[in-house]
């Protein structure tokens, strides 16, 4: 091939034109590599085009010079090698544009540059990357190493296909049919290349890493395995988003990725894989390959029938036929007798059918070359769809297979879900316990609250129903003391009427002895007489009749008598029953009276266990309380939490106030243990339990702000108050541990837990802060001292700023001391502007003073509103010594020994203290007043110097540092790699220390507003522990 020929190709393919390379120009400069065996002429003729100047020249050249490191001869990518510093220059230059075809040249000379390193590396892979397997295996050498090394070139490789592809797609707009435009179909032409590539790299990549998986332990391809899964997605969607554009669709069969990609850590999912294939239909026919596709015509038709040219079929018909010359071997007229004109009829008849058969073979021809070539495309798309089948039915059983790995990982993550949700089960039903534990000890608290308020009435019940059974003990010593006075006044009676019955019958016996006497005397004297029965028989008869008058008295007398005796048996008898009953009667009360006492003993026994249970209980959850505040201090969460020193002070005070109760309530219980009143027993215990629960929470709480005021003070003194906390929590623990013990609560020692209490308070007094030991009489005269200092110090200033103004004009020359007098300039505009603020703030406070004090002096004023007068005081000193240290700033500034930064941190400084002299200044101010419209414009006036200080400050210092001229022209390539590494490395070291500084400087902020609220009082009445 003359090689003039292929520069003028190579000069057609690369022009200026932003239209597609056209395939017979970039099929020339192949077939030229391949003449001359390298890329010495191409690369002569690219040398003289202005590829730095043009953007779509550069673009066009990348793309022919990708096709030739592909198709072209393999001496192609070592000649090209030679100028590989060239296109590296002219990567960066084009790099620095940010849009167009800049941007996407320099990617594309990346990625040229890539795929000529990596062939150089790894010389066995061809330029179109077409490899078998025996064939990759033989690149690695069977060397894992080789194999790692390799699949890490490759995800290079890749990668800068991929940012080409993105780069591409990123620069049109898909809202539109790009890919039918000129511009761009030259945008998207080399893609095609990309796609070719990144196929096989695709392929390559799974096999090597499915053969390293094979070989190394997964955790050490973890790196591997992400890089690849990133270059998936991205690699997919490219070829997704390539296969929908109409300009490929007739060009190139884009091949879809699986869904997921592969498995590696499944050594089976390898059988899965199916490579994708790229298929490049045939070429339909064009104005430039016409001509082309008729000569192949022809020659395909003369291979099928062989066709003579006319002249020589007309010497073939002589030979045939004769001639009409007279040497004609053949005599028409002679052997057949017909005439001359008969036979040039013939011949002209036979002429005419030989035209007319020429002309049908002449179509034939045509139309057999039109059905071959037909037939011809008609069998490439045969292929393409056979290929395509294939690779569909390829890629079915790689879904097949893919979808019954997914369903086995399916199954396992099902068997996983199970597997947490028992764990969940388990974590939820010990949740559940637990809550129910909770619950129980909720209850049983509830519980003990319930039977300490249970016993509490019972104690109320026992001690009426003991009112009540002495009551009924009174009316049963009434009864018995009447049924003793009944039972006396019937023995009395029954004794009198025995009396009196003895009596009658001594009675009667004296008057039977007397009448039996008179019977003897009768009897003797009718003895003695009875000589004279005659005389005396009348006697006789008188006296028998007396004697019957006798005997029937005495009869009688001795039935009274017998009546007398059964009455007085009768009296007896029912004085023995009435006796029996009463005595029965009394052993019955004196019974009852008994089991009262003895209910009445076992009640009383009942409700001291009950008094002490309570009281034990009561100290036990004292304890508890005590244990569970210690056990906050070891909580990180614990950590977080602040308090302040006043508050502390306040919970220790009121511990020691509660000491005092528990010790009167301790004493009043042990003296009512002595033999007092059942009630006055219950006061005195219902007392005691308050003073010990009260005492534990208070005690708790101190050691829990204690701890919490801790984390607020320096770490000696931290360490200070957090061992006297604990000391505390020890000492009331051993106390109360004490007061359960019966025996030894008489004996319970409080010194030792005062003593604690007594240090922890004289701790917080130290920590307290000193802005609040002022008495209130002294704030009105500090306010105004404040406010006169603050004055000075701006005064000051201003005069400070006057002398180095002086100074630098003195010294200084040139533009530095123009730099000096502007940025001294604004600093006196600045102090001129506070100072008029602070004049400002002046008469509104004594605007506000004025109208709200009344009739009261403007110390009463201050000493009510201390709390605003404390933020008074605050703003002032912020504003005074943000001008001092401003000053100083300057002044190191302007000597050279300062840092700019350092200006400019305090100027906003000062803005923020300004602002907070405002916001102090106003907050009691009517809005109405002319004053506060004087103040709020001061406020503007800082605020505007303040950025005319930062702002002269940054001018000056852009006008004072010297700028580093980057110059990178005599510096090789391992020197400027080696200087982007250590600018790398720097740029991380200053984001790292600056995010550190960062974080440094967001502590520093929060403890400085923590301990500005500590100092001015902030929340002083909460509880503090946040």
């Amino acid at each position: 091939m003359d090689l003039s020929k292929m520069a003028v190709s190579i000069n057609k393919a690369i022009n200026t034109q932003e239209v597609v390379v056209k395939e017979k120009h970039a099929r020339t400069c192949i077939l030229g590599t391949h003449h001359e065996k390298g890329a010495h002429t191409f690369w002569a003729a690219v040398n003289r085009l202005p590829l730095s100047s043009n953007a779509v020249l550069c673009w066009k050249f990348c793309h022919v010079f990708h096709k030739l490191l592909r198709d072209g001869h393999p001496n192609v990518i070592k000649d090209s090698m030679r100028n590989k510093a060239d296109l590296s220059d002219m990567s960066r230059m084009w790099g620095h544009l940010s849009e167009g075809y800049g941007k996407l040249c320099s990617i594309y000379l990346k990625l040229l540059i890539t795929k000529m390193e990596f062939h150089i590396k790894n010389p066995r892979f061809p330029g179109n990357l077409q490899m078998s397997n025996r064939q990759l295996d033989e690149a690695g050498e069977n060397d894992v190493n080789n194999f790692f090394q390799l699949t890490v070139e490759m995800f290079d490789y890749l990668e800068c296909e991929l940012n080409l592809f993105l780069g591409v797609f990123s620069s049109l707009d898909m809202s539109r049919s790009v890919s039918v435009t000129a511009a761009g179909q030259c945008r998207l032409a080399p893609l095609i290349q990309v796609i070719l590539d990144s196929s096989h790299l695709y392929d390559y990549t799974v096999k090597l890493l499915f053969k390293l998986h094979s070989c190394l332990p997964a955790d050490t391809l973890q790196g591997h395995r992400d890089r690849f899964q990133e270059q998936f997605k991205k690699l997919k969607s490219l070829f997704y988003r390539s296969s929908n554009l109409q300009y490929f669709k007739r060009l190139i069969q884009i091949p879809q990725l699986p869904e997921n990609p592969p498995n590696f850590l499944r050594a089976s999912a390898l059988s899965e894989h199916i490579s994708p294939v790229v298929v490049i239909p045939a070429e339909s026919s064009s104005p430039e390959t016409e001509h082309m596709v008729d000569l192949v015509t022809e020659d395909l038709v003369d291979t099928d029938i062989p066709v003579q040219p006319a002249t020589v079929v007309e010497p073939r018909f002589d030979d045939l036929f004769g001639t009409s010359a007279a040497t004609d071997p053949f005599n028409f007229n002679n052997q057949n007798g017909m005439r001359k004109d008969d036979k040039d009829r013939l011949i002209e008849q036979l002429t005419r059918e030989i035209q007319a058969l020429r002309e049908e073979l002449e179509s034939f021809r045509l139309e057999s070359g039109r059905l071959c070539q037909a037939l011809r495309g008609r069998v490439n798309e045969l292929e393409a769809e056979l290929a395509e089948q294939s690779h569909l039915r390829m890629q079915a059983l790689g879904e097949s297979e893919f979808l019954r790995a997914e369903l086995d990982d399916l199954r396992r993550v099902k068997e996983d879900t199970e597997k947490e949700q028992r764990s969940l089960t388990e974590i939820e039903r010990k949740a559940v316990a637990n809550e129910q534990r909770y619950v129980k000890l909720k209850e049983k608290y509830t519980e003990l609250v319930q039977s300490h308020a249970d016993l509490l009435r019972k104690n109320a019940e026992v001690t009426r129903q003991m009112t009540v059974a002495r009551a009924a003990q009174d009316e049963v010593d009434s009864v018995r003391r009447e049924m003793q006075e009944k039972v006396k006044a019937a023995q009395e009676a029954a004794e009198r009427r025995e009396q009196e019955q003895v009596e009658q019958l001594q009675e009667l016996q004296r008057e039977l002895i007397s009448s039996r006497v008179e019977l003897d005397t009768l009897k003797s004297t009718m003895a003695s007489s009875q000589q004279s029965s005659e005389e005396l028989s009348s006697q006789l008869s008188t006296v028998e009749s007396e004697k019957v008058e006798l005997a029937g008295s005495l009869l009688k007398k001795e039935e009274e008598l017998a009546g007398l005796g059964e009455e007085l048996d009768r009296v007896q008898s029912s004085l023995a029953s009435e006796r029996e009953s009463g005595v029965k009667t009394a052993e019955a009360l004196q019974n009852q009276l008994n089991e009262k006492e003895s209910r009445e003993q076992a009640l009383e026994s009942q409700l001291v266990a009950a008094r002490w249970s309570t009281l034990q209980g009561a100290v036990e959850e004292a304890e508890r309380i005590v244990q569970d505040s210690l056990a906050q201090l070891d909580d990180p969460a614990h950590i977080s939490c602040t308090s302040s020193a006043d508050y502390l002070a306040s919970r220790c005070q009121a511990s020691l106030d509660c000491m005092d109760r528990l010790h009167s309530a301790r004493d009043g219980y042990l003296a009512d243990n002595t033999g007092q009143k059942v009630a006055v027993q219950s006061d005195s215990v219902s007392e005691l339990v308050r003073a010990v629960t009260h005492l534990a929470h208070l005690v708790g709480d101190t050691i829990v702000q204690g701890s919490a005021t801790s984390h607020m003070v320096p770490v000696e003194q931290a360490d200070a108050l957090s061992d006297s906390v604990k000391a505390c929590g020890a000492e009331a623990l051993a106390l109360l541990g004490q007061m359960k013990e019966q025996e030894s609560l008489a004996t319970a020692d409080s010194a030792t837990l005062r003593a604690a209490l007594d240090g922890i308070l004289a701790t917080a007094e130290k920590l307290r802060p000193r802005g609040l030991e002022l008495q209130q009489g002294e704030l009105g005269d500090l306010v105004e001292q404040e406010m006169a200092a603050t004055s000075a110090a701006v005064e000051s200033a201003a005069a400070r700023i006057e002398d180095m103004l002086d100074k630098s004009r003195a010294v200084d020359t040139g533009v530095k001391m123009e730099v000096n007098e502007r940025i001294l300039a604004s600093c006196t505009d600045l102090m001129q502007a506070i100072k008029e603020l602070v004049l400002s703030s002046k008469d509104l406070q004594r605007d506000i003073v004025d109208s709200g004090r009344g009739a009261a002096s403007m110390k009463e004023f201050y000493v009510k509103n201390s709390r605003w007068t404390e933020g008074l005081i605050s703003a002032s000193k912020a504003v005074g010594w943000g001008a001092t240290v401003l000053v100083d700033a300057a002044d190191l500034v302007v000597q050279g020994k300062g840092k700019y930064e350092e200006l400019m941190v305090c100027s906003h400084e000062i803005a923020a203290s300004t602002a907070q002299l405002v916001a102090a200044s106003k907050v009691k101010a009517d809005k109405d007043n002319a004053n506060l419209g004087r103040l709020k414009l001061a406020s503007k006036g800082v605020t505007q110097a303040t950025a005319g200080v930062v702002a002269s400050t940054k001018s000056g210092k852009s006008q004072i540092e010297e700028k580093d001229t980057m110059d990178f022209s005599s510096m090789t390539l391992t020197q400027i790699k080696r200087q982007e590494m250590d600018s790398q490395v720097s740029v991380l070291e200053l984001e790292t220390k600056l995010q550190k500084e960062r974080e440094r400087l967001g502590e520093l902020r929060k403890k400085h507003y923590e301990l500005a609220g500590v100092a001015e009082g902030w929340g002083e009445e909460d509880e503090g522990t946040g």
